[in-house]
């Protein structure tokens, strides 16, 4: 059956008239699931019993059953696990800020990248999300706190790249017009380094953020954190970087997470320092989450403060992410991996 939320308007129009109905039907159609946000197609109150049939009988209407929320005591974030049509569940993430709303969402069930220090890679790659799936995380959300989404990141599980046409339709979906029409400037797509998709990103003509997980600022501290990293060097991505900045005038952002003892020293500062100062990019440092599963600590604070005025004296544009969700395992994949494993009550 054909994914009728992940069809754009036009697409659904042509449908539609192939299988005789008006045209205008499909905007109706549109603008309850994009805009009305509808679950499904009974809360849909200007269309006949008869299209509801036609529907029903030749598409599959994408709507994400709630299993668990969980919100922090200590900035309100909230922690959202999400069951698929096949039994699989995704996580994403509702953060208040105070210039809006932003939902992190998730591109895959699981990630096939093996990125040493995250959840989300520990049980490998189960399978793509499909465009609606990932919409609909944003529009569950919307659903359940009643407050308008500002603000998208597809950062949660997956790399987004590695679900690129997917992705691609999502972002269209989003930002279109006839729908929430989210700004694309206003998306931020992060990847961990797929190179040959960054520069075919690059030919999109979008406006999105790109957010490169860069975590070393080396190739052999990257290639023990990042099995990535064996793929394309420091150098490579760095010329995508280059690349996307001059093709779409977007500014880079640098993802950093700082490991204690591992890519928090002076040296690595200097490093970092001299690939950021060629681009036009920002540098956004984390303090890393741990998790159980590996040994990683996060950096002591005098260590994250010193590292940030190191690259700040060579002006270079930084910020320290707020944490957000500590307490509610709001790292990417350690909610869905405690469901999995049965560790939540």
């Amino acid at each position: 059956m054909q994914d009728l939320k992940s069809m754009t308007l036009e697409e659904l129009r042509v449908v539609l008239v192939s299988l005789g109905e008006k045209a205008f039907r499909a905007d109706q159609l549109y603008q309850w699931m994009h805009v009305k946000l509808a679950v499904s197609y009974e809360e849909m109150t200007n269309i006949s019993h008869t299209l509801k049939d036609l529907c029903n009988k030749n598409f599959w209407y994408c709507s994400l059953s709630l299993i668990r929320v969980q919100e922090s005591k200590l900035d309100g974030t909230r922690k959202y696990l999400f069951a698929l049509r096949d039994g699989n569940v995704v996580e994403s993430v509702w953060m208040r800020y105070q210039h809006g709303n932003s939902v992190c969402v998730s591109s895959q069930v699981g990630c096939r990248m093996g990125c040493r220090f995250c959840a989300s890679t520990l049980d490998g790659l189960e399978r793509n999300l499909t465009p609606s799936e990932i919409l609909e995380q944003v529009y569950a959300i919307t659903r359940h706190t009643g407050e308008r989404v500002s603000n998208v990141v597809v950062m949660g599980t997956g790399e987004p790249l590695d679900n690129y046409e997917n992705l691609l339709r999502f972002i269209r979906l989003l930002s279109d017009e006839n729908g929430l029409h989210i700004s694309q400037r206003n998306i931020t797509v992060s990847t961990c380094g797929l190179v040959p998709e960054m520069y075919r990103l690059a030919e999109e003509k979008l406006q999105i953020t790109l957010a490169l997980s860069l975590h070393a600022s080396n190739d052999e501290k990257r290639r023990s954190l990042m099995p990535i990293a064996n793929r394309y060097s420091i150098r490579e991505l760095m010329d995508a970087c280059e690349n996307y900045f001059c093709k779409t005038g977007r500014r880079i952002t640098f993802e950093y997470s700082l490991v204690g003892g591992v890519n928090d020293t002076d040296r690595d500062a200097e490093e970092l320092t001299e690939l950021a100062k060629p681009l036009n990019c920002h540098i956004n440092l984390i303090p890393v989450n741990p998790i159980k599963e590996r040994n990683y600590v996060q950096s002591e604070t005098k260590r994250v403060i010193a590292f940030k005025n190191k690259l700040e004296r060579n002006k270079i544009n930084v910020t320290i992410r707020r944490e957000m969700g500590r307490d509610i395992d709001g790292a990417c994949g350690q909610l869905r991996r405690k469901h999995i494993s049965g560790e939540l009550a």
